[in-house]
């Protein structure tokens, strides 16, 4: 019995051990077109600190004067504090100018770099 117990444990464990978590998660190329890069600048209205993608958004003026708001996605943020982000790098207020990668489907959205964001 207790051969029994120990040899279901190693099993449990050699099981949990291969077991890897499963996340949806997007390939780059199956949201963004590297065919269509942008850069625009505008005002940081939002900030989510949050795996597997910090996103900030901004508000861009257009030619006309109109305002619509975008989204960026970069890294997570465990990669951002690699680079030297922080939670308060950006904030709400803070004017920037920002390159990306424009979404395939045409939302206001883009993924851009930690390297692409100019205070």
């Amino acid at each position: 019995m207790k051969t029994k117990v120990i040899a279901l444990v190693i099993a449990s464990a050699a099981v949990l051990a291969g077991a890897r978590p499963v996340f949806a998660h997007h390939s780059f190329s199956a949201e963004f077109d590297a065919k269509q890069p942008i850069t625009l600048t505008g005002t940081v209205t939002k900030i989510e600190w949050a795996n597997p993608h910090a996103w900030f958004y901004i508000d861009v003026k257009d030619e006309s004067g109109k305002v619509t708001n975008w989204g960026l996605e970069l890294g997570a943020p465990n990669a951002l504090m690699r680079l030297g982000w922080s939670r308060n790098s950006l904030k709400p207020g803070d004017v920037i100018t920002i390159e990306g990668t424009r979404a395939k489907d045409g939302k206001r959205m883009f993924a851009g770099s930690s390297q692409s964001v100019t205070p």
